[in-house]
């Protein structure tokens, strides 16, 4: 009799148990999310998620992840079928694509009401999510092109560091004087790259490399980028910069093998967001400070803030309100940020970024640190990309501009010319 009794109180606790969980379950609100991103990202993104539920227990977030690829078929497929989950990773080349077929909501209405406090994020940092005046996508992590100097090279060649708002005309003399000084170029010759292209009339001429539709060349005149690849010309000449030939024959062999790496340069163009690869690869004693890109004499910033990724709220979302709650807490909280610990660029928020700054790295410091100056010095980030953009750089950029002119084959005047006619048959045609 004693065992029945015993037996009929452990089913009753259990059916009790398992009513409780069911009304749990029943109380919760699923909100689905989802990324593309590497493994260190998913595993802590999905730490930072198991927090967030263990801090509100009414929210079940449901998640997937992929690489990027995969990442925009599923998602294509799922707006397709209208089965797109409330939050989304998003990119600044697509978002316009993705707001113009009504595929994401506008979160105005969670900012002027508080529910994603922007208090201590900067304007520019918020700038790339917003489409036709109205914010789209929340900014994961700011990035920013740089000029990374090796610090220990300038006192040895005793050449003084530059100002921070210093112009192509310096930039010029400091790379001739390094390198007469130590006797081997100063510049790794990346700096040909198509990003510098796209900033190089933001400073002079507050124009860029395209035009705000994507139809055309945005700039008005070919002189100022005739001049900035005359002036790369004359420093392969002066042996301040590596040789045009010596850069390709490299290719592309990753940062570690950059010449200032290696210890064959003293200054180098990156984003701000490779100086941790870069200093991990150079070792721990060397001594690396990131400057902005020189500006046009008396022009503006060159720099401008690119967010790394947003997160953006379906228009097909079931739980938007619970997303946007999220959406706050991942971007604002110091105890979900020193999970992520920066894998998706510095953090926005001012609040968070002190929070993180006595556990970092000198070369994660030197990023934030570089960053909190891009933010109050940039200038406003451009349209993205246009859909002919990669034509143009695999098929006219290089081929038929940076190549004839790096080469000697033809004057900067000349393949401008091209360049121009040819971009602008393709953006238009």
């Amino acid at each position: 009799m004693k065992n029945i009794k015993v037996t009929f109180i452990l089913t009753l606790v259990a059916l009790l148990v398992l009513s409780s969980v069911a009304v749990l379950a029943q109380d919760q609100t699923e909100v689905r999310i989802s990324w593309w991103g590497s493994q260190n990202r998913h595993d802590r993104t999905i730490a930072a998620i198991e927090l967030y539920e263990e801090l509100n227990p009414d929210i079940d977030i449901v998640y997937e992840f992929q690489g990027w690829g995969d990442h925009w078929t599923k998602l294509s497929t799922q707006a397709a079928g209208g089965e797109l989950p409330d939050i989304m990773q998003h990119d600044y080349a697509r978002i316009e694509e993705w707001v113009n077929n009504d595929l994401l909501m506008s979160l105005d209405g969670y900012l002027e009401d508080g529910t994603i406090d922007t208090e201590f994020i900067a304007d520019s940092s918020l700038a790339g999510g917003v489409v036709d005046g109205s914010m789209y996508g929340i900014n994961l992590g700011n990035n920013s092109e740089v000029f990374t100097l090796d610090v220990d090279a300038f006192e040895a060649a005793g050449v003084e560091l530059p100002a921070v708002d210093w112009t192509w005309t310096d930039f010029e003399e400091t790379a001739i004087a390094l390198s007469e000084a130590l006797g081997y170029p100063a510049i790794d010759a990346n700096i040909t790259t198509d990003q510098l292209w796209k900033s190089l009339y933001m400073s002079c001429c507050d124009q860029w490399s395209y035009n705000a539709d994507g139809s055309a060349i945005g700039y008005d005149d070919d002189s100022y980028l005739v001049e900035y690849y005359n002036m790369l010309l004359r420093l392969q000449e002066a042996g301040a910069m590596q040789s045009y030939e010596e850069n390709v024959a490299m290719g592309d062999q990753g940062v570690e093998a950059n010449s200032i790496v290696t210890g064959n340069a003293s200054i180098a163009y990156f984003w701000s967001n490779q100086i941790v690869a870069v200093s991990n690869a150079a070792g721990e004693e060397r001594n690396f400070i990131m400057h902005p890109v020189p500006r046009a004499e008396g022009g503006q910033p060159s720099n401008y803030i690119k967010p790394s990724m947003f997160f953006s709220i379906t228009s097909q979302a079931s739980q938007p309100d619970e997303a946007a709650a999220f959406i706050d807490w991942f971007v604002n909280s110091v105890e979900a940020n020193e999970i992520l610990e920066a894998e998706r660029g510095v953090p926005v928020s001012s609040v968070v970024r002190d929070a993180l700054l006595p556990e970092l790295g000198a070369a994660q410091a030197e990023m934030f640190r570089y960053l909190g100056i891009i933010e109050d010095n940039n200038s406003p980030i451009r349209p993205a990309d246009p859909a002919g953009h990669a034509d143009i750089i695999n098929n006219i950029w290089l081929p038929e501009f940076v190549e004839p002119v790096m080469f000697g084959m033809l004057s900067p005047e000349e393949a401008a010319q091209i360049l121009r006619e040819e971009a602008d048959s393709i953006l238009g045609g």
